[in-house]
């Protein structure tokens, strides 16, 4: 139950305050992750581990799908894989993502993206 002033019944406004941090923090990754993802140009790629760490968070890559389900199309989705240059997705989605790829021009070999080919690399000293 909310009370009035935002908080949870019963929440100090210690763990009040603690849990708007964390929001705020959330809010500041999406916003990295979304620069990041908007910096791999056509043709190549990145996986969400990648854009994960260039965006100054490593290791929260699952929060990269979470930027990129609630994006809306507003990003270059197709351009971020599964580690080893895969398609993650299932179904008509990955289909379209690699359909996306090839107009772009990224090769396959097999069912991977040729990450030697089209791996985007990040280079930290680059403006974000």
């Amino acid at each position: 139950m909310f009370q009035h002033n935002g908080g949870m019944a019963g929440e100090s406004p210690k763990k009040l305050r603690r849990r708007l941090l964390r929001l705020r923090a959330s809010e500041d990754m999406a916003k990295a992750i979304r620069r990041v993802i908007r910096q791999i140009p056509r043709g190549k790629v990145a996986t969400y581990a990648q854009v994960a760490a260039a965006a100054g968070y490593p290791l929260h890559h699952r929060q990269v799908v979470q930027v990129l389900r609630k994006s809306g199309g507003s990003l270059p989705w197709q351009r971020v894989l599964g580690a080893g240059g895969q398609i993650r997705l299932k179904g008509e989605a990955a289909s379209d993502q690699r359909i996306r790829l090839e107009m772009e021009g990224v090769r396959f070999r097999g069912s991977r993206v040729d990450m030697r080919e089209h791996q985007h690399i990040f280079r930290p000293w680059e403006e974000l």
